[in-house]
């Protein structure tokens, strides 16, 4: 087997450390034992793009914000799929992800965040979406393991009761709050539904060839 080896660490801010690891061609990056990205298994986190521009039905020149930038399989596939008239602004908290996007996984960015269509804001998603009011046609967050979080218990003001609520008033009529888990969350489920959302619970596998872990998305639609 090809031994893992370490590139470097990252400090989340209010949170704990991340480390960057690489094992040939693959990029992982880790919090204590978990694995919370990696480059093998990204087939979730472009489904949660691509699935959830299809459910926008083709609206004209559509904004979206990502939260969490990640490995940036999101972005691409958001990008892949969108004209040139879209516009996709996203919200990365830890500054050393994009510079690992820029240096050591510059092949896997693939020019992403250079795009003229992408505006990147190296700060919380949360005050990014406080500030949109009907700003944005789809919000799809991919922050920390989902609802149940491991780096940073600020993420609680994206999942809590009023934390939905500034995201509902932050879309367009009709527009979606995508959100990533790695796993299923009955009572953020009901969450969802007691803030006004009509929601549709997908599990999606975490590899593209629909092998791996099996991750959650949720897509949860302004009335």
């Amino acid at each position: 087997m090809i031994p893992r080896e370490y590139l470097d660490s990252a400090q989340v801010p209010g949170g704990q450390e991340l480390k960057l690891y690489r094992r040939g061609a693959d990029h992982m990056i880790v919090l204590d034992r978990n694995e919370l990205m990696s480059s093998r298994m990204s087939g979730s986190e472009k489904q949660l793009a691509l699935m959830t521009i299809e459910r926008l039905q083709g609206r004209k020149a559509p904004h979206l914000l990502v939260g969490g930038y990640g490995m940036g399989f999101t972005l691409r596939a958001a990008l892949g799929v969108l004209d040139g008239s879209a516009r996709v602004t996203v919200a990365e908290l830890v500054p050393k992800i994009i510079e690992w996007a820029r240096g050591p996984m510059a092949e896997l960015m693939a020019g992403c965040l250079d795009d003229p269509r992408v505006d990147l804001r190296i700060e919380d998603v949360v005050p990014v979406i406080a500030a949109g009011q009907a700003a944005y046609d789809a919000i799809l967050l991919d922050v920390d393991n989902g609802p149940d979080g491991l780096t940073a218990a600020a993420n609680d003001r994206l999942y809590s009761a009023g934390g939905l609520a500034v995201a509902k008033a932050a879309l367009k009529p009709g527009g979606i709050l995508a959100i990533w888990s790695a796993g299923s969350d009955d009572p953020f489920t009901r969450r969802l539904r007691n803030a006004g959302f009509e929601v549709d619970e997908v599990a999606v596998k975490a590899r593209d060839n629909g092998k791996g872990p099996r991750h959650v998305i949720w897509f949860a639609r302004k009335r």
